[in-house]
């Protein structure tokens, strides 16, 4: 594998171009579109670079944060509140955000998206508006984990992070999901089952291969 160098400005505006073009292999009208990484390793930041990058060539997108698609409290906390397995297999609503944002993309789907739907802070639900993603529209899906579900994706990337890095830039009350990651590494082997894998050891300077 060869990785570039590259700042995260070019680097939208690569996969912006990149994205223009990319056609579903299903016949969908939506691209479907996954920025695979630890929270630490922010893959929403550069899902919202990508979207101001498709803007200003003319096309529409939505970003949707899989943190926000969370099961309650409730359900998260069910074998306490530090339960790696729990969080790897249990923490995120994949059928919710296979009902509510991937559904409405399949081929024949009318393309109306929840953009979130529980607000883990207030562990209420957000009750927000459906957002109409017109054909041609991409969706782009950010969080951690989302290379293990089958999801649709036409094209995914991972935001990849060292362990000794994932370590330093993970808060240390979320110290007790790291060992998490290390199991996505072994069983999905994101790096290498992503279109596109972005190293993030350096926040100024990340490295690619796409």
């Amino acid at each position: 594998m060869r990785l570039e160098a590259i700042t995260w400005e070019r680097l939208g505006d690569l996969l912006a171009e990149r994205l223009l073009d990319l056609k579903p292999d299903d016949g969908s009208p939506w691209p479907r579109i996954a920025f695979d990484g630890a929270p630490a390793a922010r893959p929403g930041d550069l899902a919202h670079r990508v979207r101001e990058a498709l803007r200003i060539r003319g096309r529409s997108s939505l970003v949707v944060d899989a943190q926000d698609f969370v099961r309650p409290a409730s359900l998260r906390f069910e074998y306490g509140h530090e339960d790696v397995d729990a969080y790897y297999e249990g923490w995120f609503d994949t059928g919710a955000l296979w009902r509510e944002v991937l559904g409405p993309l399949d081929p024949g789907g009318n393309g109306r998206v929840l953009p979130d739907l529980w607000d883990p802070a207030t562990d209420r639900a957000t009750r927000s508006s459906y957002v109409q993603l017109p054909p041609g529209g991409l969706l782009l899906l950010h969080g951690p984990f989302l290379l293990r579900h089958w999801f649709p994706f036409d094209l995914s990337v991972h935001v990849l992070l060292s362990p000794g890095a994932l370590s330093r830039r993970t808060p240390e009350p979320e110290h007790w999901t790291l060992p998490a990651f290390q199991r996505y590494e072994t069983e999905v082997a994101p790096g290498t089952a992503a279109d596109v894998l972005v190293r993030a050891d350096d926040p100024r300077h990340p490295a690619w291969n796409g």
